[in-house]
């Protein structure tokens, strides 16, 4: 079995590398340079940021100062709940352009079905179109709300980052995206807080049994089920175990014995809490 990071195709011909190094909660020029320069020289060519985070700036910096080529690193930023409307939409692009120093972007996501998210997609389709975005998805959609893209959009989002691990594996929205065509993107894909499942016995189990760490099971668990993958770490060492994950493989038994773990527990907020949705759109970002 070849250690390389596969791509997996997107609805509108493009591809995606199906593992990313994520940035949410690194909140210092030094984490995030040295985290992204790891995940470069280990082979990742994904980045996943996002205007609320705080970061775009150094993520661009990073980039800039590798010797990996901007064409070849895929490059995620999302819209926060706190912009809407067609022009509003269209300057908050602007911006975190301008933050991370590109040209263009990999791929535009609205980060959380707040009120007022058509509008916004309204201008992430046009800026598409005009090839400003190579690909635009969303991100914490629940069926209801993809529904209401699809029916009032032109184009079809690419991927759903949804909280995804194996306390809240998301099978039945994982079931829809695949009906759509649409890729399951997972976050927290390692659990968090008291959901973390890097402690989890079954987890441990597997581990030993593979000689690798709890979170490459988690991980492989993940790839398994086709989807794309965006651990966070800061540490050197995490960041390249967890690049190491496609060298071996989870048997049915062993995929079943994670399935058995789901206990749909959340880490982060509910897509359907419309007024937690309503109350985030009073703040900008962790900056």
């Amino acid at each position: 079995m070849h250690n390389d990071i596969p791509e997996l195709p997107l609805n509108n011909g493009n591809r995606i590398p199906q593992l990313g190094l994520g940035v949410f909660q690194v909140d210092n020029a030094e984490d995030t340079k040295n985290s992204i320069k790891w995940a470069l020289a280990a082979g990742y060519r994904h980045i996943d940021t996002a205007a609320y985070y705080g970061n775009e700036q150094w993520v661009g910096e990073a980039i800039r100062e590798s010797d990996v080529k901007r064409e070849d690193v895929f490059v995620t930023s999302k819209l926060w709940n706190s912009v809407r409307g067609y022009d509003e939409t269209k300057a908050a692009f602007q911006e975190t352009l301008d933050k991370l120093g590109f040209d263009y972007l990999d791929m535009y996501l609205i980060h959380w079905p707040a009120p007022g998210y058509l509008d916004s997609w309204r201008a992430m389709e046009d800026l598409y179109k005009a090839g400003k975005i190579k690909n635009i998805g969303v991100s914490n959609f629940n069926q209801k709300q993809m529904e209401d893209i699809l029916a009032n959009g032109t184009v079809k989002p690419v991927v759903d980052q949804i909280e995804t691990h194996p306390y809240l594996q998301q099978d039945e929205m994982h079931a829809y995206l695949e009906s759509k065509g649409i890729l399951h993107e997972a976050w927290s894909p390692l659990g968090g807080g008291s959901n973390n499942a890097l402690t989890d016995p079954v987890i441990n189990e597997l581990a030993a049994a593979h000689d690798v760490s709890a979170a490459q099971i988690i991980l492989r668990w993940h790839v398994q089920r086709e989807e794309i993958v965006i651990p966070k770490s800061i540490h050197e060492e995490r960041v390249q175990q967890n690049r190491d994950i496609f060298a071996f493989g989870l048997d049915e038994d062993e995929m079943k014995a994670i399935a058995d773990l789901d206990a749909g527990k959340r880490v982060g907020p509910n897509p359907d809490d419309e007024e937690w949705l309503k109350k985030s759109q009073t703040y900008s970002g962790r900056k």
